[in-house]
């Protein structure tokens, strides 16, 4: 149900053998979004000889790709196997590239778009977006050690503390771990923090992730 993708557009770009090659990335969640960032990037560099593609989205499940006129499946297939890969969905890389005279050669092209798409992969945020519940924590101030002790074994994420006649704290917990998590707050603190389960969804863990791998 978890999966990768970035948050915000990037870029890179290097040269082999004269011709210029220049990967975007961009987060996209229709094939409508997709094919508007492709054609932004084709707009950008309508001199360049080609603008190769590769998008995967979760919605219908959709992977589509383009070698823009380089010899089928040098260009379009590698950028899409990366994307692949790397695990990542609802992203569209773009691949343009200016010819610099030189050819490359089957072996080649598929070496520089892949990476070119690894490049721009590289230079993206991914995000760990797993299924999560939002939490809303209330419980007095004698009970807050108690909890801020808990929290940080069930990988949380707080996203917002108010402490005002009570103390209430509004985290992200992975669905996996929230039964678990219910249950040690409710004996930690005797049954007198109140708990509202605030609704499932979707949420980036990958600082979560990294810190407890680096643990």
């Amino acid at each position: 149900m978890n999966y990768l993708t970035i948050s915000e557009n990037a870029k890179a770009s290097f040269i082999e053998k004269r011709s210029e090659f220049i990967g975007y990335i961009a987060p996209v969640k229709t094939n409508d979004e997709a094919v508007a960032f492709i054609n932004s990037i084709k707009a950008e560099h309508r001199k360049a000889r080609h603008n190769v593609y590769a998008y995967i989205l979760r919605e219908d499940n959709i992977s589509r790709y383009s070698d823009d006129g380089e010899p089928q499946g040098t260009a379009g297939v590698p950028v899409l196997d990366v994307l692949k890969k790397r695990g990542l969905t609802d992203v569209c890389v773009v691949v343009t590239r200016y010819f610099g005279g030189i050819l490359l050669g089957g072996g080649g092209l598929v070496r520089a778009y892949s990476h070119a798409a690894s490049l721009a992969c590289d230079a993206a945020h991914i995000m760990d977006m797993c299924l999560c519940h939002r939490l809303k924590i209330t419980a007095d101030y004698g009970m807050y050690g108690k909890i801020s002790y808990l929290l940080p074994n069930f990988d949380t994420i707080t996203v917002n503390s108010d402490f005002g006649s009570d103390v209430t704290l509004d985290i992200l917990v992975l669905s996996e771990r929230l039964d678990a998590l219910k249950k040690e707050l409710t004996e930690a603190t005797n049954g007198t923090a109140a708990i509202e389960d605030c609704g499932e969804l979707y949420e980036d863990f990958s600082s979560v992730k990294k810190i407890s791998e680096e643990k």
